[in-house]
């Protein structure tokens, strides 16, 4: 079964974005912020890693950072956050995502693109 972790500090995405990855058949881990996705990254060695930037503590880029030169660079990660301008973008890449999405999402574009890098 691939494995999917799901980093985010609002409560409400996490329960959602749970619930959408379990059925679609991925065993999901949460953090709810970047330091507890660094221990858990670590731990678990998900397939796909769906992370906010806008955290306390530890924000989403330097995790994307820590997983591809840290952890294991095959690991995917999709950014799925509310920053959406042109300069966030090009920071998201230029640290390792593999896909950068932004809120308000279409649930089944999510699923698609985790569908593809999970493979």
């Amino acid at each position: 079964m691939k494995k999917v972790l799901i980093v985010d500090d609002e409560p409400n995405i996490l329960m959602s974005l749970e619930f959408l990855m379990k059925k679609n058949g991925y065993k999901v881990f949460i953090a709810r912020d970047g330091s507890e996705a660094l221990g858990t990254v670590q731990d678990e060695l998900p397939d796909v890693v769906i992370l906010d930037i806008m955290m306390p503590e530890v924000d989403g880029y330097e995790v994307c950072e820590f997983i591809k030169k840290k952890v294991d660079a095959n690991i995917k990660v999709v950014f799925l956050t509310a920053k959406g301008k042109e300069s966030d973008f090009e920071k998201g890449y230029e640290v390792g995502a593999d896909f950068y999405m932004t809120k308000p999402f279409s649930t089944k574009k999510l699923v698609d693109k985790v569908n593809e890098l999970a493979n």
